[in-house]
């Protein structure tokens, strides 16, 4: 059976709210995205609608190249799965992109995760929760815990995820571009 590569990406963008997070979770890095391609062209995520106001949130396809991310730390992981699973993936991806408007950040869920409390809202998420939410609806699951309670940290210390980068993430397009170079040769 073929398998194909989902990319998960973690990152610290250095706003109050990520160091206020920080603070709590003791993990340098406290956002998570998930993409389709090695560049990751077209990352998604539940976090901030706007850049400039952190309380309207909800699904979102981010821009690394915006003001958001232009000093962000991260870590990129690939993860290997059936095509089946990557197939529902990236349709339950897709459905949260076309019904976008349905969705809100689930602050209450974060709030929880410091408590230990399952907060379950409909139709609402925060970043890793979603992650988490895709591939346990695949039946393709990262962590053996529930999404309402993962964690970014919970994502990095998973076996099925392998880490192809760690730093700076306007360097990722520099390494990136090595690595498939390499890869093509």
């Amino acid at each position: 059976m073929k398998e194909k590569k989902i990319y998960i990406l973690l990152s610290d963008t250095g706003t109050l709210f990520t160091r206020m997070i920080r603070l709590y979770t003791k993990a340098p890095l406290n956002h998570a995205s998930i993409a389709f391609d090695p560049q990751l062209s077209e990352v998604y995520s539940f976090g901030r609608k706007s850049p400039g106001n952190p309380f309207i949130g909800g699904f979102v396809k981010e821009d690394l190249r915006g003001e958001l991310f232009k000093d962000a730390l991260c870590a990129v992981y690939s993860c290997s799965v059936s095509e089946s699973n990557y197939r529902k993936i990236h349709a339950c991806v897709k459905k949260f992109e076309q019904e976008s408007h349905r969705y809100k950040y689930n602050l209450l869920g974060v709030i929880g995760i410091m408590l230990n409390i399952k907060v379950n809202r409909e139709n609402a998420f925060f970043c890793s929760e979603f992650v988490a939410t895709v591939f346990e609806q695949s039946g393709a699951s990262l962590v053996p815990k529930c999404a309402s309670l993962t964690t970014p940290a919970d994502l990095e210390q998973s076996e099925a995820l392998e880490l192809l980068f760690r730093g700076a993430l306007r360097e990722f397009g520099h390494h990136s571009s090595r690595s498939l170079a390499a890869a093509c040769s």
